[in-house]
This record gives structure tokens, sequence and C-alpha cells, in this order.
């Protein structure tokens, strides 16, 4: 069991903590600062439009590959992992007011949590979309959002939370270690995001925990970086001393 959780993370969000730690002891032994530091998302691949739009739309698509090994792990005969997770449309309404409520709850405060951050100098900018770009530009960073969505929630949350209960973990040690690591890969973006993100775990958990379905939190997830990709430019443009570097 540990060898398979090994790979599943190895494979996907395990590796983006390792390089998130590296990325900020970067910044910190070159002797930066990290509300002068900078980190983009979401951004262009190739100068020419149609190489661009294919390298992102095939990174992110490939980024889904191990969700669906997730999925496929959690597989049981006669009983879809779909259904076992609740990731699935069986309640529609359900999902999307809990999700809602998801988002009133982490996504709001999230925000004005980042822009403290910044203003404290304990996190660094981050870059969530060009603000510039194509016709396609917008679809993609939906795209983008959702699969970060689905990445995070359905391999953090729903795979180890089943996972860890088979090695006989009990609840909270479950909820704090998955908010650990939830934590960890965005530590590139410093100590702020850090904080956030691990809260957010324990809540996203907890709400998991209790309502024995993913699709909230995906939704919640989902819609929070779509606001935060799509509405990046805007943001930028009126309160430059926070989303950007040097303004």
């Amino acid at each position: 069991m540990w060898w398979e959780i090994a790979i599943v993370l190895g494979l996907s969000l395990g590796a983006s903590a390792v390089y998130s730690i590296v990325s900020l002891l970067s910044i910190v032994t070159a002797g930066k600062t990290l509300a002068g530091s900078s980190t983009s998302l979401n951004s262009s691949q190739s100068p020419r439009e149609w190489l661009d739009f294919t390298y992102q739309f095939l990174s992110l698509f490939f980024a889904l590959v191990p969700v669906a090994l997730a999925l496929y792990l959690l597989w049981r005969p006669g009983r879809s992992a779909f259904r076992r997770v609740g990731l699935d449309l069986t309640q529609p309404g359900r999902d999307l007011g809990r999700g809602l409520l998801l988002l009133a709850v982490i996504g709001v405060p999230g925000i004005a949590f980042y822009a403290v951050g910044r203003m404290l100098g304990l996190t660094v900018a981050v870059n969530a979309a060009p603000l510039e770009g194509y016709w396609w530009t917008i679809p993609m960073l939906i795209f983008s959002a959702i699969r970060a969505g689905l990445q995070e929630e359905v391999i953090v949350v729903a795979y180890l939370f089943e996972k860890l209960r088979q090695l006989g973990w009990n609840t909270w040690s479950i909820i704090l270690s998955t908010s650990l690591l939830r934590g960890s890969y965005h530590l590139y973006q410093g100590v702020g995001p850090f904080v956030g993100n691990v809260v957010m775990g324990v809540v996203f958990g907890w709400c998991y925990q209790r309502w024995g379905r993913v699709m909230p939190l995906v939704v919640a997830h989902a819609i929070i970086d779509i606001v935060s990709f799509v509405g990046y430019p805007l943001a930028a443009a009126w309160w430059p001393g926070i989303f950007t570097v040097g303004s």
C-alpha cells in the first residue's frame, strides 16, 4: 500500500511538493525576499499561437492522468470509484450548494489572506495568468482551474483518505497529514499560501469526512481558481503593488 501511495504521489502532487520546497529554498539561499520574488502560472509556452495552445492543452491533459490512476486504484468490483468517492452527478444541486458554501468560507478569505501576506512580505507575487492572450486563453484558464480542482481533491482527499483508512489511520491524523501535504506543494508561493492551504485542507478534509463526497470540494476549488486566473489581469491593474513585483 505504501509503495502504491508513493508512486501515485511521485507522479503528481508529491513531486510538486518537492519542487515547491526547492523553489522556496532557492529564493531564501539567493538572499531574495519573498515580497520581491514572483512566480508564474498558466504562462505562455511558445511565441507561436498554435504551439502555445498545443503545449498548454497537453500539459493540462496529462496532468489528469494521475487522477485517472487514483480512481482506477479505488475501483472495486460492482462499485465504481466515481460513486465510491462521490465524484458523480447524482446530487448536482446539493454538490453545487455545498461548493458555493465552501467558496464563501475559504475562497473569499483566501484571496484576502494572500493580499495581507503580500503586504507583510510573506508571500511571493503569483502571476496567475497572462495579461494578454488569445481567444482561447480564458477557456484554457478554466480548464486549468478544473484540472487543479480534480487533481488536488481527488488525489489528496478522496484517494489518500481511502488508502490511509485502510492502513488504520484515524480521521484527524488523515486530515492533518493531507493538509500539510496540500500546504507543502504551495510553498513556492511563500509562507502565507502554505498556512492558507493547510487551513483549506483541514476544512475540506472535515467536509469530505462528513459528506462522503468529493464533488463539492472540486466545485469550490475550481471556482476559486477560475476567479483567481481569469480575474488576475484586472486585479493586477487595480492593485499592482499587491499582485505584481516592483510596482
